[in-house]
């Protein structure tokens, strides 16, 4: 059991987050979406949260600031999420203008706040559960493309609200997270995408 939930803490592990909601969002809306505008901001949104931050924490762990992927520590946890924003920030100032989505970029506007909300809660020597965080956000942000779309989405939403649970599950499990923790992280990540959501629903 314990090599199943942390197989699960891998698979949708945090860092994942953002260019699972981008390749969501192109499976999900009708709009005509060609190659170029795909790709424009697929493979970019990938290289800046998938491979730069992979980069990042080798050299975090080459001088000793951080130790797991997992981020066990509250000390370990305040540079990797300063630079998640940095990069978010550049996806919102240079990658998402070239090729405007409005439902991404407020998708990246509500990613931002869960960073800086998980990043003011570490002043306060409170670990949020980056996990609960990532999952819970993107299963607002499906919930919220069915509603602007008014399409039928049940089945990934069901899905994902499985992966949900099984997520909170996992990090309770291996005692990565008290309750109060996955519990604050569930809370950020659905709020954070359900209060952008006026300004593109």
């Amino acid at each position: 059991m314990k090599l199943f939930f942390q197989t699960i803490s891998y698979i949708f592990h945090p860092i994942f987050v953002p260019i699972a909601g981008t390749v969501a969002y192109f499976l999900t809306t009708p709009k005509y979406s060609p190659l170029e505008l795909q790709s424009g901001n697929i493979l970019p949104i990938f290289i800046l949260t998938v491979i730069i931050p992979i980069i990042a924490f080798l050299i975090l762990k080459n001088l000793g600031v951080a130790n797991s992927i997992f981020l066990n520590s509250v000390s370990e946890r305040k540079y990797p999420l300063l630079i998640h924003i940095i990069l978010l920030t550049l996806i919102l100032i240079k990658v998402i203008p070239n090729n405007y989505v409005a439902e991404l970029y407020f998708f990246f506007v509500g990613l931002i706040g869960a960073a800086f909300s998980c990043l003011f809660l570490l002043f306060f020597n409170f670990k949020t559960s980056l996990h609960a965080v990532g999952i819970s956000g993107i299963l607002m942000y499906l919930i919220n493309l069915s509603i602007h779309f008014e399409i039928n989405i049940v089945i990934a939403i069901g899905l994902m609200t499985l992966f949900t649970g099984l997520v909170i599950s996992a990090r309770l499990y291996l005692k990565a997270h008290s309750k109060l923790e996955v519990f604050v992280g569930l809370l950020i990540g659905l709020l954070s995408q359900l209060l952008t959501v006026k300004f593109w629903l």
